[in-house]
């Protein structure tokens, strides 16, 4: 807990450059000087032999040192009142603004540093829940480096819904190729870069209380190049253009979309890449949820995710579901384990502990599988872990997670709850 919370306060403290700028501080006023070069100036100026334009000169320095001490304090007094403040109750804003950054460390980008600038909005029908929107951006010491924007959007008496994704991102990873015991030998690893870039759009139309339906549309490019052993590609194109339609039906009763204390989530999404839009590749993909949130006792959050996505017809690489990342697998390489179709559960006991702090606890597994003929129980791989949480604003947490898989584990740092 003491490695946590010292990772915390490296978060904060390397998030000070981002709140400065975000209240519109000059930079002068709030680095330059410090309480310790103030002291020592003054102490140059009152050694000096005595006449009244000394004292004066002493009088005014002082006074102008202080200031900047002042204007120094109040600074870190706004900083610390920042996240002091962050999750408490305030006065209704039509725009709520908030940044936070710091560094990082996961298996697939190694030691980097990461920003979000999110939002929260709401219309004039205050008991509903805010909209969302972030901004968000990484870089790290592998080169890898990430820029997107994600949001939620709900309109008046919760009628519509709007749901965006946009990023682009550039990373040196690593490819075993496809398939289960592709993923399993070590010997297949190879190294490669990725670029991407992803649009996905779903507009949800209310048809009854908690139920929604509506179409999407997605576009996703990806250029493979460099590719340390292009054997694993089975011949297949390094880059890959992709481009969808479809639709989607949900229903949802969480109470709060990033952070649920109770509720369910489930989500049936249907989309296919027909050849008449561009695609050489032509597939279909069917991905379903359900999300269960249930509290338990005091300050403890149940919480069960299972996913399923299928595809079928000329899948690309790029396009196939693959295991790990930030949400589900906690602690797998991305894309290290990754075949036509993919399963995979998670359960999670989320304990607020003191004050705005909490931990979690989940197990999970998945299994990649290239058909259903093929689908094999001794595949299944495990997964398990815990985490740290710090609420950061309500009902939004730093995340903290430490993840186990089947001979790899790895640290990863977000914001809002996996799901």
């Amino acid at each position: 807990m003491k490695e946590v919370r010292m990772i915390i306060c490296i978060i904060l403290i390397c998030s000070e450059g981002v709140i400065v700028s975000a209240s519109a501080c000059p930079v002068s006023e709030s680095f330059f000087l410090s309480a310790t070069d103030s002291v020592e100036q003054t102490s140059v100026v009152i050694a000096e032999p005595f006449n009244a334009d000394t004292v004066i000169g002493s009088s005014l320095s002082l006074s102008l040192d202080t200031a900047e001490i002042k204007k120094k304090t109040s600074f870190f007094r706004r900083f610390l009142n920042y996240f002091n403040d962050a999750n408490k109750p305030k006065p209704r804003k039509k725009f709520d603004f908030s940044i936070i950054g710091g560094p990082h460390y996961s298996s697939d980008t190694k030691l980097g540093l990461g920003l979000v600038a999110a939002g929260l909005y709401q219309g004039k029908d205050t008991l509903m829940q805010p909209s969302m929107v972030s901004l968000y951006g990484d870089v790290s010491t592998t080169g890898f480096y990430l820029l997107g924007v994600k949001g939620t959007h709900f309109f008046p008496e919760d009628k519509y819904r709007l749901l965006y994704n946009l990023y682009f991102f550039s990373f040196p990873g690593y490819f075993w190729g496809t398939g289960y015991e592709a993923g399993s030998n070590d010997d297949n690893k190879g190294s490669y870069k990725r670029i991407q870039n992803q649009v996905k759009i779903d507009f949800l139309f209310r048809l009854a209380n908690n139920l929604y339906a509506g179409p999407l549309a997605s576009f996703d490019y990806v250029a493979g190049s460099n590719f340390e052993k292009p054997e694993t590609l089975n011949g297949a194109a390094k880059s890959t253009l992709s481009v969808g339609v479809g639709g989607s039906i949900s229903y949802d009763t969480r109470d709060f979309q990033t952070n649920s204390y109770k509720g369910v989530y489930l989500k049936l999404e249907q989309s296919l890449s027909p050849c008449f839009l561009g695609n050489k590749d032509v597939f279909y993909t069917t991905d379903v949820l359900a999300d269960i949130y249930q509290k338990v006792w005091k300050g403890g959050i149940l919480a069960i995710d299972i996913h399923a996505k299928f595809t079928f017809g000329d899948t690309p690489w790029t396009m196939m579901p693959k295991l790990g990342g930030s949400l589900r697998m906690r602690g797998y390489y991305e894309g290290q384990y990754r075949d036509r179709n993919v399963g995979e559960i998670q359960v999670e006991l989320r304990q607020h502990v003191w004050k705005r702090n909490g931990v979690v606890f989940w197990v999970g597994a998945g299994n990649v599988f290239h058909d259903f003929r093929s689908f094999k129980w001794s595949h299944t791989l495990p997964n398990y872990g815990l985490g740290y949480r710090w609420e950061f604003k309500k009902r939004v947490n730093v995340r903290l997670d430490y993840g186990f898989g089947k001979g790899q584990s790895g640290f990863l740092f977000n914001i809002n709850e996996a799901f």
